[in-house]
């Protein structure tokens, strides 16, 4: 349906921030889209990616505007238009065809996780030919956050009421960057009066603000969180009336955290044992809210880290407290798209579903009991290119350019290359899309429905599709749903996992019986009843119904009960491996430009930040003769690959550590990679292990590293763009 000329409240889906937006629409083209202040999740905080990226993306000429097949040899660009008849047709025929010849579960899809409707879609789509088989992103970001979330049962992740806080704990996370509204609130904090303790490598702008910075060695968070306990036990900071009555195995945390002193920490960590203790007793004066990010999570100890952190929160009785972290409430009825793929009507037989790559290794990120149900990416990719512990030789994609995003970047292209089919859905020719066998045109955030809960603000948020879709467009809600009815007319039961008669059918199944639709539609928000501290009611999904600081859960897979430190990568090293390999390496520095791996075909962001840079602190630019502007090879200990990156000489990195984003490629660049071989630091990561335990995740982070200058003739890029 065409709208008329207006302002429409919306919801910026850009990245998982959630920010509340007024889209401006003047003759049936989007003029504008800015912040909406009455949103009271954000208040008016906007960020350039919904201002700049969304309407440029949305009306780019390099958008994909049709259905295409593939014309020539795989990569070779070479393209024919086809109908959305034909498209689906020949999925349909292609993916059945994969199934008849190797079992179902040889078919699999990927997308960047279930946290929005192009997740669950995917997910759908793979059980209804009988595969448990789907990727995501979400062991390399925020993965361990929420496992450590799961069994330890707080139900926290992403209820941080810092508006109200007196000390924000703020753990390898740079909001300034990741999260407009959380900076702004942060900043609102810090004028009321709040203190900040940041523990963090990087000199952020956070850290730039904080009463208590801790400068940690790479990967050694685990002992600070562990000494802050420990300091707090041994004071008697701790609610024990909290501890006492809605935790489990306090006595066993105590005597973990018994062998992790400040001085130990301090050794371990190389930050001051007395800024450690500063920082116990500030946090434990609260209330005090835990606000972490991808800088603890992208290693394979992840999940204890956060298990440190998670306790911490726990023992100081800052869980849904106002100030402190909020546990996760939701209006009655109400299901997100994680929920779908839990709900038994959805599910696929236990002997099925226990077929899930990786499922026998990682329980709780594989599979059935898996956070989000799953595979673990580096078993898959094996999969496919071994055919171990079977066959996979198909792949659906959608809205995710797994090709630049996941770490070993070459094996990642070997294993696309080598599928019988692939199908991506996308908005723009990525390195992904480019070795496809159909390309499939998407709906923008401008074009496209969707329903999210904000649990900081306590409101369901709505996603507006203020204007009809640019060329062949469609929502992957309404072709995912196409293509299985098409399979249904070949003799695939597909009705169980996709019951709905439209989009609208879906949302009100999703939205439940509490929210006015109107008044969601009319504010692009709606607020719902809840309450905090209401623990004997809500409880804790957890074996013993309290938080559990030893969990149960981990146990019964063999798996350490309690959080603990794991000497680091960087730290496991022989002394002729520190000589040729001297310093470590952070990736995944934020950029307010981009989002992961997009928009980087658009003009104004390649004017702000042009090129992948690799930030050198001063002392070690000197060291080794470099400059500002340089550029050099980056290479890591135990791994062959190398990616090329510029130089930015900054104490934003301490010395010794070297400091890079993620996601770049060269949409300008010919070929089919389009510099993903080049500029893409994963293509000088390793994704083969060792991995977290629980949630399979790779050490991205924290990698021993070495930097060689760049002869001229092997620069990737101009200087102009």
């Amino acid at each position: 349906m065409i709208k008329p000329d207006g302002i429409y409240p919306s919801t910026c889906w850009e990245c998982s921030t959630r920010c509340g937006s007024l889209v401006t629409l003047e003759n049936g083209h989007v003029t504008k889209v800015g912040p909406n202040p009455e949103h009271p999740g954000s208040k008016g905080a906007f960020c350039v990616k919904g201002i700049r990226a969304l309407p440029e993306l949305t009306y780019s000429p390099n958008r994909i505007g049709s259905p295409m097949r593939r014309a020539g040899a795989r990569g070779s660009g070479q393209w024919d238009e086809i109908s959305w008849d034909d498209a689906l047709e020949e999925m349909a025929d292609r993916l059945l065809a994969v199934r008849a010849e190797h079992g179902p579960e040889a078919i699999i899809g990927a997308v960047s996780s279930a946290f929005f409707s192009r997740g669950a879609m995917v997910a759908l789509l793979m059980r209804s030919l009988g595969s448990p088989n789907w990727m995501m992103n979400q062991d390399l970001c925020g993965g361990c956050r929420a496992l450590s979330d799961k069994v330890t049962g707080l139900g926290i992740v992403g209820g941080e009421d810092v508006e109200n806080t007196r000390c924000a704990l703020i753990v390898g996370r740079n909001p300034s960057a990741a999260d407009p509204v959380q900076w702004m609130a942060l900043k609102r904090a810090k004028k009321n009066g709040a203190k900040f303790i940041v523990i963090d490598p990087a000199q952020t702008p956070a850290a730039k603000l904080a009463d208590i910075w801790l400068r940690p060695k790479p990967g050694s968070d685990a002992a600070i969180a562990l000494a802050m306990i420990n300091v707090i036990i041994k004071e008697n900071l701790l609610d024990s009336e909290f501890v006492e009555k809605w935790t489990h195995g306090f006595e066993d945390l105590e005597k973990r955290a018994a062998d992790y002193s400040p001085n130990h920490a301090a050794r371990l960590s190389g930050v001051s044992a007395n800024d450690i203790i500063e920082a116990a007793r500030l946090y434990a004066a609260g209330p005090s809210c835990f606000v972490s990010g991808h800088g603890i999570d992208a290693f394979s100890n992840g999940v204890q880290t956060f298990r440190a952190f998670h306790c911490l929160v726990a023992i100081t009785g800052n869980v849904d407290r106002r100030g402190g972290n909020l546990r996760v409430k939701r209006p009655r009825g109400f299901r997100n798209y994680i929920d779908i793929l839990h709900d038994p009507r959805f599910a696929l037989p236990p002997p099925v579903a226990e077929k899930a790559l990786g499922a026998d290794t990682f329980p709780l990120w594989a599979g059935s009991k898996g956070w989000q149900t799953s595979v673990h990416n580096p078993t898959a990719l094996d999969a496919i290119l071994t055919g171990k512990p079977y066959p996979v030789r198909a792949m659906y994609v959608s809205g995710v350019n797994i090709a630049v995003t996941y770490p070993d970047t070459r094996k990642v292209m070997a294993a696309l290359r080598s599928l019988d089919f692939l199908a991506v859905a996308s908005h723009m020719m990525t390195p992904t899309s480019e070795i496809a066998d159909i390309v499939l045109p998407k709906t923008t955030g401008l074009e496209e429905e969707e329903i999210s809960l904000d649990p900081s603000a306590q409101i369901v948020c709505y996603t507006n599709p203020v204007k009809t879709p640019e060329g062949k467009a469609r929502s992957d809600f309404e072709f995912t749903t196409d293509l299985a009815r098409r399979l249904e007319t070949r003799g695939i039961d597909t009705r169980k996992f996709f019951p709905w008669k439209n989009s609208e059918d879906f949302n009100t199944y999703l939205l439940g019986d509490e929210i006015d639709w109107d008044l969601l539609k009319r504010q692009g928000w709606a607020p719902f009843a809840y309450e905090i501290a209401n623990f004997g009611e809500a409880g804790f999904k957890t074996p013993s119904r309290k938080i559990e600081l030893r969990s149960q859960i981990l146990d019964d897979i063999g798996i350490d009960p309690l959080p603990a430190y794991q000497t680091p990568r960087a730290e496991q090293t022989t002394p002729s491996e520190q000589k040729n390999f001297p310093l470590i390496l952070i990736t995944g520095a934020r950029e307010r430009t981009y989002h992961h791996s997009r928009y980087r075909d658009q003009a104004w962001a390649r004017r702000i930040s042009p090129f992948p840079l690799l930030q050198v602190h001063p002392k070690d630019a000197t060291q080794m003769a470099l400059a500002d502007g340089d550029w050099i090879a980056v290479e890591t200990l135990g791994f062959e690959g190398s990616c090329k990156l510029k130089v930015s000489v900054s104490t934003e990195t301490d010395a010794g550590t070297v400091r890079t984003g993620m996601g770049w490629w060269l949409p300008e660049v010919e070929g089919p990679e389009k510099g993903a071989l080049d500029v893409n630091v994963n293509v000088a990561l390793s994704y083969g292990g060792p991995w977290d335990p629980v949630t399979g995740s790779a050490d991205t982070r924290g990698l021993p590293c070495r930097i060689t200058p760049l002869p001229e003739w092997e620069v990737p890029m101009q200087e102009t763009v």
